[in-house]
Order: C-alpha cells, then structure tokens, then sequence
C-alpha cells in the first residue's frame, strides 16, 4: 500500500549526484521499493523494530531479485528521535503513519528537520481526523492497544506544527478511502476477531485491489478520498539558510 505518490516530488537532483533518501519508521519497507524504482537513489529505511526491519530486508531482496531495483539500499536499527545522520544529508525525508504513534512528537520532528537538507522535500503521512474519530469511538480497544496510536491530528494544526519547525506546505492530498471501511468494520466487530466472514472478504478485496490494480477500484478511490480518505500526506519543504 503506497501511500506517497513520487511524481509529486522531483527526485532528478540536477547536479548528477546521488539523491539521498531517508524513510524513518519505514516498517516493512512498503515504499522502498517504489522509491529505488529511480535512478541515482539512495535510500535508507530506518524503524526501531528489528523484526519489521526484518520484512523490509526481505521485500527489498525479493524485488532485487525480479528486478526493477535502480538505486541502493541500507536498513538501520534507530530511533526517530535519536537518527544516527549528521544535519543536512538527505535530499527527501519521508515520515508515513509515524507520529501518531510517537509520544514527543515534536523531538521527533525536530531530529527528522535536522537530517534534511535546506530547501528539500520532507513527505508526511498521517491518520486522518475524521475516520480516524469513528475508529476510535467504535473501539475503545483500537486506542488502548500498545504500539496503537497516542492522538489524532487536525489537518490545520499539524501544519502549524510542521511549519515551526522550519517546514513550508507545498500541497497536501488524501489517500486509501477504500480502506476506511476495512478499519471501521474491524473496530465494530473487535480488533481480534479472526473469524468475521465479512472482515476476512475485505480483506481479500483489498489485497486483490493492491496486487491488481484495476482502474475501476483506482477511480473509485479517487473519487471517494477527498470524502473519506484513510490518510492525509502533506508534501512540504525545508526552508532555506539565510
């Protein structure tokens, strides 16, 4: 599930160096992939999480091995609020479903301001407010369970947020309206519940819109996000030194 759309961001770089990319709390590595399809690239996923660093590392060999891969890639073990990166050194910084889950998010997004470079792209991704709002008043157990997610952000205020931190908007969209349903109906039948013929055949649904990427489902989602997007990805741009 790409949540980031790249042809958003110019990744050519124009000096014919190496393009430098940071994913911090990449997860599994769900948008590895899709950056190294560039060339130039160099990305870096970093989670605290062995074991998701783990899956990540195993999706990256398995697209290097069916090709496609054009850049280079290294997984790190670090903490959001502690990057092992000196100030300055990545030309592309994405955050995607990260900071609702962080309990000082602004330590946070001060480290990951730090690590970009002046006047380039920082992506991120968020809850968004309203379905987020019916997840968490349809369970209690949603909110609660650990790793879960600590707040949830109105669009206006996170980017008050990121602007104090030197960042300016450049354009925001929604994104995965297909997948709020999913999340609803896993809130209203239980978080835990394996045997639900209804949530099972969802989840089917969204992993055959994933692998085959109907236009029909894609136009829908489309249609649907600006009404009931899951996610709400805000493209944004490090000021420059003066």
């Amino acid at each position: 599930m790409i949540t980031i759309e790249f042809n958003r961001i110019d990744m050519s770089n124009g000096r014919g160096s190496t393009y430098r990319i940071l994913d911090v709390g990449c997860g599994t590595g769900r948008h590895l992939p899709a950056a190294l399809r560039h060339d130039g690239v160099r990305i870096i996923g970093a989670d605290v999480s062995f074991h998701e660093l783990r899956k990540a590392e195993e999706r990256l060999k398995l697209h290097e091995h069916v090709g496609g891969i054009k850049g280079r890639w290294q997984i790190v073990n670090s903490h959001i609020a502690q990057l092992p990166f000196h100030t300055n050194y990545f030309d592309l910084v994405i955050c995607c479903e990260v900071l609702e889950h962080i309990p000082d998010d602004g330590k946070a997004l001060k480290e990951i301001v730090r690590v970009l470079k002046p006047g380039q792209t920082m992506v991120v991704s968020v809850p968004r407010f309203l379905p987020e709002k019916i997840c968490w008043r349809l369970s209690s157990a949603y909110r609660l369970s650990a790793g879960g997610h600590l707040r949830i952000y109105r669009a206006r205020s996170l980017i008050n947020l990121l602007k104090s931190f030197g960042l300016i908007k450049q354009t925001s969209h929604f994104a995965h309206s297909l997948h709020s349903p999913y999340w609803w109906l896993k809130c209203l039948i239980g978080l835990e519940c394996n045997d639900s013929w209804l949530i099972n055949l969802y989840h089917r649904f969204l992993v055959w819109d994933m692998m085959q990427r109907p236009w029909v489902t894609g136009f829908i989602d489309r249609l649907l996000n600006p009404i009931m997007g899951k996610s709400l990805v805000i493209y944004l741009q490090k000021q420059t030194l003066t």
